[in-house]
């Protein structure tokens, strides 16, 4: 048996077409068709945010990613909380730069693999990129930037409590 977690799939924006796709693509991943309440996304007219909470199998924020990642306009994260057997893990999307994954401890932190550092290090030292150009691309700087206008939703966003998962 599959070890749960919990985590939330946020669609910073999807034009009103794409929404139901948004949900049956979710639908078919959850196993089961989320509450989803859509609301206006201020920051790109025309468009729509919404939250889903989730609790399943570790490796669900991943399936989520794919099923909706290199879809034009939409723009997405997911998170997926660490557990006792398991680390956590973050997806960020957009149509402009594709998928960012992380994977993050307890708190959200992102971890950053050994063997990256050192592959940055070598690039870094043969002048290929500047040491800040690799630590912007180990931690998702360009998809933050993008994403954050879309972050901030305006009066009346839902407001989501933490949770820990034992």
């Amino acid at each position: 048996m599959s070890v749960p977690t919990r985590g939330v799939l946020y669609v910073h924006s999807a034009p009103s077409a794409l929404c139901p796709h948004v949900e049956w693509a979710a639908a078919g991943v959850l196993g089961d068709a989320p509450d989803v309440a859509w609301h206006p996304q201020p920051a790109a007219a025309g468009s729509y945010r919404a939250e889903v909470s989730w609790q399943a199998p570790v490796g669900t924020a991943a399936a989520l990613a794919s099923a909706l990642r290199g879809w034009q306009m939409l723009r997405f994260e997911v998170t997926e909380h660490a557990t006792a057997a398991s680390e956590g893990a973050r997806y960020s999307y957009t149509p402009d730069l594709g998928i960012f994954h992380a994977v993050t401890g307890t708190h959200g932190d992102i971890l950053i693999p050994e063997d990256r550092i050192k592959a940055f290090r070598v690039k870094a030292a043969r002048g290929e990129i500047t040491m800040d150009q690799a630590l912007d691309g180990l931690l998702g700087s360009r998809w933050d930037a993008e994403l954050e206008p879309f972050r901030h939703a305006g009066d009346g966003a839902p407001v989501r409590w933490l949770h820990q998962v034992v």
